[in-house]
């Protein structure tokens, strides 16, 4: 009996230790659980939040056009167009019967380059593009006939060169049926650039039968009103080109 009852207590005992050691264990793994739920939760919370918080590689890496540009490349495309649909101008791609010169046109400059021999002598051409010039200021324009109204010109540079020596450089204006010599200088290829050479004074100060045996002497060479026409033209029609071309040029750099 007495061994009967110990058993009894002792049982008594043990079997609620092992259930409170069950519950503990099951507490523990459900805390366990719990926490490892919490942990995962706020781990995923967080990837959200720098998700949506940071950017994204691929939106900072993004290829896609700002709408900035696509402004852009509308105006440009519609520039373009109006170019070419109002580009109604006649091209002078040769040049016209008895022209002295041969032509040097490299697509993307702003000048060309006209070159010729005579008599011994080297001849180059420099042709600028077309300027337009307007009337004196206090001209209101009023007067159809006007020839002070707008105009535009060419600024040339002419250098005659002899063999091994000296060259004479002419800094010239052609407007329609007109040349103006602007400077005449003498270049030695002999002298450093860094030299300042003596340049004479204004050519509108020279004596006036100087000044016209100078126009003589450009005039034999090839340097006259129907020459210089024909560049007027020519270059008008240079600009239209390359300005088309520059506008091209922008839009493939856009679109690029």
């Amino acid at each position: 009996m007495a061994v009967t009852n110990i058993i009894r207590r002792t049982a008594s005992q043990v079997v609620p230790l092992a259930a409170r050691v069950i519950c503990r264990t099951q507490s523990y793994r459900h805390r366990s659980s719990a926490l490892l739920s919490t942990v995962v939760n706020r781990s995923a919370a967080s990837r959200n939040f720098f998700r949506s918080s940071a950017p994204s590689t691929l939106h900072f890496y993004s290829t896609k056009r700002p709408s900035s540009d696509e402004s852009l490349l509308k105006v440009l495309r519609s520039e373009i167009q109006c170019v070419e649909e109002s580009d109604v101008q006649d091209e002078v791609d040769e040049a016209p019967e008895g022209f002295p010169f041969k032509i040097e046109d490299h697509p993307g400059q702003q000048t060309i380059t006209l070159t010729r021999e005579y008599q011994g002598e080297s001849i180059t051409v420099e042709v600028h593009m077309p300027d337009l010039v307007t009337g004196d200021e206090d001209d209101n324009g009023d007067d159809p006939d006007n020839e002070g109204g707008n105009q535009s010109q060419i600024p040339l540079v002419v250098r005659v060169s002899k063999k091994n020596g000296p060259s004479l450089e002419f800094g010239i204006t052609s407007f329609a049926d007109e040349i103006a010599i602007d400077t005449l200088l003498i270049k030695d290829p002999n002298v450093a650039e860094d030299q300042i050479a003596y340049e004479g004074p204004d050519f509108t100060d020279l004596d006036e039968n100087l000044q016209k045996a100078f126009h003589k002497y450009l005039e034999i060479r090839g340097i006259k009103p129907s020459t210089t026409n024909f560049l007027h033209e020519y270059m008008i029609n240079k600009d239209g080109r390359e300005y088309k071309m520059w506008l091209k040029n922008l839009k493939k750099f856009i679109e690029a």
